[in-house]
């Protein structure tokens, strides 16, 4: 089928304490083959300034990805936060409590939400403090992570909040961002896929690069002709040069252009198991 959306963007997102994330790059392109181009590339963002972007300038039929888990592991305990009788039934549920609990947090942080007494005993902390549900190791994961697993894949669970491959942080901010969408922009799965208009989904950027053709462990672009190598697997023309390259923002072009290549594909729209899911862990878009 052919894709119905015009715009493809893609946000690599971060869960920095910070006002203004380095970590944070838009890239947009349009249908074609042109190469994707950073939204404002000379402009460190913050998580605010990201919502009200998308609220208020994001081109109309935009599939926008985000680099953020919407949602917490359900499945394979039947909880978020089991024996905790706060513990949302759904994900949008859970993006409301963490909003509202993290509402003196600046800059859509969510510490508040992180250190309340039942919510830190399911996750790993920094400096080696671990809550005594963390059930160890790699942690819990999402259906669609152990999906990601089984492809190769090494996804982090998103109740780990330190190293370098933590996630924690980021979809927890990203939850109280998309919470404070209002519903505006709908949610793939959570909200159906509607027949027009934009859409949310959940990106993960190493698939993308695992697609372009990049070896796992190797997904960091850093140079112009590497990012051109991997635009090129994917049908797209060379990207206009810039002045710094940095991971966050090759991660956001190349995953740009993995989206238009693929948002036509029905099978990336209905993976299997999905309707277990859908209102409370989510899915990651193009994981099968």
């Amino acid at each position: 089928m052919a894709s119905r959306f015009t715009h493809f963007l893609a946000i690599d997102w971060s869960g920095a304490k910070t006002s203004r994330q380095k970590g944070i790059a838009l890239a947009l392109c349009h249908s074609g083959s042109q190469a994707p181009a950073l939204v404002r590339p000379d402009h460190r963002w913050s998580r605010g300034e990201v919502r009200d972007w998308l609220l208020n300038e994001l081109p109309q039929d935009t599939l926008v990805g985000l680099d953020l888990s919407p949602g917490l592991p359900h499945l394979d305990l039947g909880a978020f936060f089991p024996g905790w009788e706060q513990s949302p039934a759904a994900a949008k549920q859970l993006w409301q409590l963490v909003d509202e609990m993290s509402e003196a947090d600046d800059h859509l942080a969510a510490s508040s939400f992180i250190t309340h007494a039942e919510v830190w005993r399911h996750f790993r902390h920094a400096k080696g403090a671990c809550g005594d549900l963390f059930p160890g190791g790699k942690g819990r994961l999402r259906r669609t992570e152990d999906r990601q697993s089984a492809m190769q894949l090494s996804p982090s669970s998103c109740f780990n909040l330190i190293g370098a491959a933590q996630v924690g942080k980021s979809s927890l901010t990203g939850m109280r961002m998309l919470h404070q969408l209002g519903g505006q922009i709908p949610v793939w799965p959570f909200d159906p896929l509607p027949q027009s208009g934009s859409v949310i989904v959940e990106i993960y950027t190493s698939l993308a690069a695992r697609k372009a053709g990049i070896r796992p462990g190797r997904s960091k672009i850093l140079d112009g002709p590497a990012l051109d190598a991997a635009l090129g697997a994917l049908g797209v023309a060379r990207h206009a040069p810039m002045e710094r390259y940095t991971d966050h923002a090759t991660d956001a072009i190349l995953t740009s252009a993995w989206m238009r290549a693929h948002a036509h594909q029905p099978e990336l729209w209905t993976p299997a198991g999905l309707a277990q899911v859908a209102q409370t862990e989510g899915w990651t878009f193009g994981v099968t």
